[in-house]
């Protein structure tokens, strides 16, 4: 059995320590090394090219995805993503065919990333760094959508933030922006507001509505291929007949 060397990256003292405990179970790895912050895992990747690593995202300075940027796509490894992040974001992991470990994971979690990552290690290609390329690559897009709008509250700016956004519906010359318990006007077309917004996080269900994906709780299917979507505060939206595909699209299972 060929022996895998790893690289931990963590900087929670008791979530190293899990995963070496896990780790020791598994005689095919060879921990060579951890590290609590990205700084540090970028000087010792720069050092040692380990077969796999596992890389916590959210850390202090350097971030996960910042240390994997910064290392370059030639010298990235196998990735196991650990991480905090709720299952909305995981699914940026799912689309790219990134293995991860959501906190607070077990040893039966640990051992299904450990197959899928020895199964990649053995395949001649170079899948490991497109599937980690793929990913960066849509976070600099994401990067260059709004993260804020503004908008004038009696002759005042304010900031609102996209992600509290539930959802965008057209009213006249203005837009009616949702968040939670508030609603603000924006004067600016959906067309515009739409081309601002990161596709993967807000679809458009009509012709004056946009909503964002994490608020929908459930869809249905209605008559003349309209659908109704339910939002996690009970508000329900309707689609308009000619945007059944962009929702389908949505909700097709990525391979």
């Amino acid at each position: 059995m060929k022996r895998l060397t790893a690289l931990l990256v963590d900087d929670e003292a008791l979530a190293r320590e899990k995963l070496r405990a896990l780790l020791v179970h598994h005689a095919d790895i060879e921990l060579i090394g951890e590290v609590s912050d990205g700084h540090a895992a970028l000087s010792h990747l720069e050092r040692q090219r380990p077969d796999l690593l596992f890389l916590d995202i959210q850390m202090p300075g350097l971030d996960g995805f910042q240390v994997l940027e910064a290392l370059g796509p030639e010298r990235i490894p196998a990735v196991i993503f650990v991480t905090a992040f709720d299952h909305y974001a995981l699914r940026a992991f799912e689309v790219h065919a990134l293995d991860y470990l959501l906190k607070p994971f077990d040893a039966a979690r640990l051992q299904h990333a450990l197959d899928h990552a020895r199964q990649r290690l053995a395949r001649p290609d170079r899948g490991l760094e497109r599937g980690v390329l793929e990913l960066l690559e849509s976070l600099r897009r994401q990067r260059d959508y709004a993260s804020e709008i503004v908008v004038k509250d009696r002759g005042r700016a304010e900031f609102v933030r996209v992600d509290d956004i539930d959802w965008i519906e057209a009213a006249g010359n203005y837009l009616e922006i949702h968040t939670a318990g508030k609603c603000h006007l924006l004067r600016e077309t959906m067309k515009d507001l739409e081309a601002r917004l990161d596709p993967d996080r807000f679809v458009r269900i009509h012709r004056s509505r946009l909503v964002h994906r994490r608020r929908v709780r459930q869809v249905e299917g209605g008559a003349f291929g309209e659908y109704r979507l339910t939002l996690d505060n009970g508000v329900v939206l309707t689609s308009g007949r000619g945007f059944g595909d962009r929702i389908r699209t949505w909700m097709k299972p990525q391979a």
